[in-house]
């Protein structure tokens, strides 16, 4: 993993869970702007997904688990793709606060999978 790229993903993730907590306890229903907010959360993890191909070809290996690394990888890919189901089927307030939920879960995710490439040994 790229250090940098991962700490701005931390920040977009925690940027969008705190705004879509935000809008949600104001009680705002889902809109562009809070699903907006996941997406580009969602775009910035595929992109994560080809770096976790790319990395370990250009002598970049994780120290962890692979296994670990990749199901962590696939279930953040797919937690925004489910929150923003959820919030397009029930528009209430409360699916506005579970993409905020989603978002704040990504960046601990996130900052799992980074301790995963790089600090433990295998």
């Amino acid at each position: 993993m790229i250090a940098w790229y991962t700490t701005l993903q931390i920040v977009m993730a925690c940027a969008s869970g705190l705004f879509c907590l935000i809008a949600g306890f104001a009680g705002r229903r889902p809109s562009d702007y809070t699903v907006g907010s996941l997406a580009l959360v969602e775009a910035l993890l595929l992109v994560q997904v080809v770096i976790a191909i790319v990395a370990p070809l250009a002598g970049n290996p994780p120290t962890g688990d692979l296994l670990e690394y990749w199901v962590y990888l696939v279930s953040a890919v797919l937690l925004p793709v489910g929150g923003v189901a959820w919030a397009l089927i029930e528009r209430s307030r409360w699916s506005t606060v579970i993409l905020g939920v989603i978002g704040l879960s990504l960046a601990i995710m996130l900052w799992r999978m980074q301790v995963i490439w790089t600090v433990q040994v295998a």
